[in-house]
């Protein structure tokens, strides 16, 4: 019996990343895009040529390239990953993330119900949604009947791949929404603010004297473990059924909590003078709290996450401190 084939869109991204591994492990035979041909010395790119995961140079919004790449590649599971993944960068860019979001998803979504039609064979689409759909909804915690009500371009850009996901579901395609709340690893680069937080505590731990710049401390978020989030992805696609599942630990945890862990990994535990507030550095219109009830997930697709904040967190600053001393 031949190896079962994936196509992951955006696969040199965090959850990319770990999705490839996982899914090599798993003995797929795996694919993915990436959005522009890679620098010479790009390691995350080697490093999945070195894995043998297929790597092909494609804009997801380019129909007639994905149209290639999926009769190519003929996938039996899609996992649509790629994209504009930052609410700060869609605030500075609304038009670029929802061509990438929106359009990217549609291409994506259209192109694998085009294949298995032409093909014959069954294919599973999962779809990274996001938790920013949700956001204004008034949900505390959200959970998969919660109300569609995005407050930020990228959760508005988000919205439309969510519910074209739905809609491709009622034409025979088995599509299915992972909402995905707050998730981290080393993997998480510093242009996020939990990468920036940990690579500043890093340098600090190793005598630095700069200050930490962060915006709002007070929000709240539900973060979980990049690793434990793609195994998610997989059980959802092995199921072959079309269905939206929330991905999050329920567990709320404050911007302020994640700094006051990170400085404690370095053996700082007075951290309030190492930290500045920038109100230029504050999100317009951010969600207080979001938090997520992944019940349906845990019961009929038997996950839970593997690993606490505090491991998430410091492992990423170890991550960023042995980079410091490298």
């Amino acid at each position: 019996m031949s190896a079962p084939i994936a196509l992951i869109t955006g696969v040199e991204g965090q959850d990319g990343w770990y999705l490839s591994q996982l899914l090599k492990a798993e003995g797929f035979e795996v694919h993915g895009t990436v959005h522009r041909e890679p620098n010479i010395g790009d390691e995350t790119v080697e490093q999945l040529i070195a894995n043998r995961v297929g790597v092909h140079v494609a804009d997801v919004v380019d129909g007639d390239r994905m149209r290639m790449l999926f009769d190519a590649v003929r996938p039996d599971h899609v996992f649509h990953l790629a994209g504009v993944s930052s609410v700060a960068r869609s605030w500075e860019d609304p038009v670029g993330t929802t061509r990438t979001n929106s359009m990217g998803t549609a291409v994506a979504v259209a192109e694998a119900l085009r294949f298995q039609e032409v093909s014959g064979k069954p294919v599973t689409f999962v779809n990274a949604s996001s938790a920013e759909v949700f956001a204004g909804s008034g949900r505390v915690p959200i959970d998969e009947t919660a109300p569609i009500a995005p407050i930020t371009p990228y959760g508005a850009s988000k919205a439309l791949g969510h519910t074209l996901c739905v809609a491709y579901r009622a034409k025979g395609l088995a599509a299915s929404n992972v909402i995905l709340f707050n998730h981290e690893s080393p993997e998480r680069p510093n242009t996020f603010v939990t990468g920036r937080i940990a690579e500043t505590v890093a340098r600090i731990g190793a005598g630095s004297p700069e200050t930490l710049s962060l915006g709002n401390l007070s929000a709240q978020r539900d973060w979980g473990w990049a690793p434990d989030y793609v195994d998610a992805m997989r059980r959802v696609a092995l199921t072959g059924r079309g269905e939206d599942y929330v991905v999050a630990t329920g567990t709320l945890h404050s911007v302020a909590d994640f700094v006051a862990v990170a400085f404690a990994s370095v053996g700082i535990e007075d951290w309030a003078e190492r930290v500045e507030v920038a109100d230029n550095l504050g999100r317009p219109n951010d969600a207080a709290v979001l938090v997520g009830d992944s019940t349906r997930l845990r019961t009929e697709l038997n996950w839970a996450p593997t690993r606490t904040f505090e491991q998430i967190v410091e492992s990423m600053v170890n991550h960023y401190a042995q980079k410091e001393m490298a």
